[in-house]
């Protein structure tokens, strides 16, 4: 009898908390969860961001002593880990976690307590990977950790790497995992796939590409792993290893993670440029099936990242041929943005501004990475600060772009109040001129044979004048990022509260109050056509001119109807799971066997309390 109401209560039962930290600690609630994913992940951005103004500061003039080589090259490679894994990634996975099944019509995620042990795992393993700056360096073979140098390299820093970011993509899995069982089988009765969001859509490819691009990585983590730590041999030539085994496994992951960074922004460009132009999205069916063929596609690209490795005129010129058609699926998209645009009557809001922005940086680094489907060209820049130029016009004025116009867009949405329209601006012409400013030179340094990964340079090399330009053009960015935080201060303080449709939308979330109830919908909603809200508000007139039939506000789920609701009960064994992995990495790091049987214990006490709680609360 004890066992079973130990089991209806839960291990270490505790009354429900509904505000403070704790409430936090044990939330299941998917917008919650998503928040705290954007919060983490902003604090990260803010950290990537300084690691980025030291290394301009040391780049900015010749013989530069800000930095001395160990610590730049930690810099470097910490920037580049922490933007791909802790910001774009994360940031990404915080808005699919808070719209997904707001925009499907469903009251939460498949896998609540799932989804919180993904959080939880995400900020215990990018805390894990930051503690090495405290305890003997952070990693230092850069972000890609190309094999044999990264498994020789003094010191723990590469070994945090590799337990790091196996602790980062067991989040990322679990994630994936949760995104692909709500979209496919938590959809509100009506919405067919080709009456979902596109951004819906393109959370799907990603949870896809995520889940089998990550154990690929995994694969080449452990093998660095055991030769780091075990006397492994799979990357040391000496002995028969191969070091170009380490790049195929890197990049099957890598070049698939691009599309894992970069889709979620373009679909949230496709969200937010139809409500902004007053017009449906231009060629649906297009954009979404030219998305899907970048998720197939981007498996067959890697090997243009190895034109400069010897892999002979045969694989060069397949890998040549599969990059240039890839740019044919991108290119369509493109079209139909320009086309929901054309002749729309355009709201040039901050979200809109950032959207387009996006659409343009993209193109941008979209031609400049075509470029790199030339062999010839690509092996002469390839350790050049051309590639720099390229991959940040792609992950930054793309993917960040992007989200920040996904964050202006949905913030009334998750905080009831709308940001400021002025400041908003100021912070995208900051972040547009600024932007162009650091990496548009990187192109004219690049051509001009500056390397990467250098810490510093000689006087007359002609690279000073534009060195000084992008370390200004840093600067610039930093501000706008200051202006942005100070307006979501201001606006938690005395924002405009948000109706539930601020901006006319057209998708199911603006149906829901600002912010919306713990039960997302008191009503399933009935799905009947694709932008299912905005057709519910307006009809057309004899000539074709969209009439509105009724305010959208007026029908928003309000909280007289939602008793009967059942909701799954909050639970902090997802976050006393995830603390056992540090412990596990660093009993692994410095082979301290009691440490590996404390986080081994604390991972299985997590579990096992986990699979006795009652899921729903009686």
């Amino acid at each position: 009898m004890a066992t079973a109401a130990l089991t209806r209560r839960g291990m270490f039962a505790r009354p429900r908390a509904t505000t403070g930290w704790w409430s936090w600690v044990t939330t299941i609630d998917h917008k919650k969860i998503g928040i705290l994913y954007g919060v983490t992940a902003f604090v990260f951005f803010l950290i990537g961001g300084v690691e980025a103004l030291f290394i301009r500061l040391q780049l900015a003039r010749p013989d530069g002593q800000v930095l001395d080589a160990e610590l730049y090259n930690q810099f470097f490679t910490m920037h580049g880990i922490t933007m791909i894994f802790m910001v774009v990634m994360p940031m990404g996975v915080a808005l699919m976690n808070y719209f997904i099944p707001l925009m499907i019509g469903a009251r939460d995620v498949a896998f609540p307590r799932l989804n919180a042990f993904s959080y939880w795992v995400f900020l215990f393993g990018g805390i894990f990977v930051y503690s090495s700056f405290f305890l003997g360096g952070a990693p230092d073979g850069g972000w890609f950790g190309y094999a044999p140098l990264s498994r020789t390299l003094p010191g723990h820093g590469m070994s945090y790497y590799s337990l790091g970011l196996q602790i980062l993509g067991i989040a990322s899995l679990a994630g994936a995992v949760n995104f692909i069982v709500t979209i496919l089988n938590m959809r509100a009765p009506g919405m067919t796939f080709m009456r979902m969001p596109v951004f819906i859509w393109m959370s799907l490819v990603v949870s896809f590409l995520l889940l089998f691009a990550m154990p690929v990585l995994a694969v080449a983590l452990f093998q660095l792993m055991f030769d780091r730590l075990f006397g492994g041999n799979f990357f040391n030539p000496a002995v028969g290893g191969d070091p170009l085994l380490w790049q195929h496994l890197f990049w099957v992951f890598g070049h698939p993670e691009v599309y894992i960074l970069i889709l979620p922004a373009m679909g949230i460009v496709s969200e937010v440029l139809p409500t902004f132009s007053r017009k449906p999205l231009f060629g649906y069916a297009a954009i979404v099936f030219a998305g899907v063929a970048i998720g197939f596609m981007g498996w067959g690209v890697w090997a243009h990242h190895m034109f400069a490795a010897g892999l002979g005129p045969v694989a060069n010129t397949a890998f040549a041929l599969t990059t240039m058609f890839i740019a044919v699926p991108t290119g369509i998209k493109i079209f139909n943005w320009v086309g929901t645009m054309w002749g729309g009557s355009i709201r040039l809001t901050t979200a809109f501004l950032f959207a387009v922005g996006f659409v343009a940086m993209f193109i941008i680094g979209g031609l400049s990475g075509v470029t790199h489907a030339f062999v010839p060209h690509d092996a002469q820049q390839t350790d050049t600060y051309y590639i720099v130029a390229h991959f940040h016009y792609v992950l930054f004025g793309g993917a960040i772009f992007g989200l920040f116009g996904g964050l202006y867009y949905w913030w009334p949405k998750v905080f009831g109040r709308l940001l400021g329209e002025r400041l908003g601006k100021l912070h995208f012409w900051l972040y547009f001129i600024g932007f162009n400013l650091t990496f548009g030179p990187m192109h004219i340094v690049g051509l001009q044979g500056q390397p990467r990964r250098i810490y510093t340079y000689p006087e007359n090399m002609g690279w000073d004048l534009w060195n000084l330009v992008m370390t200004v053009g840093a600067f610039v960015i930093a501000v706008g990022t200051l202006v942005f935080i100070v307006n979501a201060v201001l606006s938690r303080k005395r924002g405009e509260e948000a109706v539930a449709d601020p901006w006319d939308g057209r998708t199911l979330e603006w149906t829901t109050p600002s912010p919306p109830p713990e039960y997302n919908f008191s009503d399933v909603p009935l799905v009947t056509h694709r932008d299912d809200f905005w057709h519910k508000k307006y009809a057309r007139t004899p000539e074709g001119e969209p009439v509105r039939v009724f305010a959208g506000a007026e029908h928003a789920d309000d909280d007289e109807h939602h008793h009967g609701i059942h909701l799954p009960s909050p639970s902090y064994f997802p976050a006393l799971a995830a603390l056992g992995m540090p412990f596990l990495g660093y009993g692994t790091v410095y082979k301290i066997l009691p440490a590996m049987i404390v986080g081994a214990a604390i991972l299985l006490l997590g579990l096992f309390g986990w699979g006795l709680e009652p899921s729903v609360e009686e």
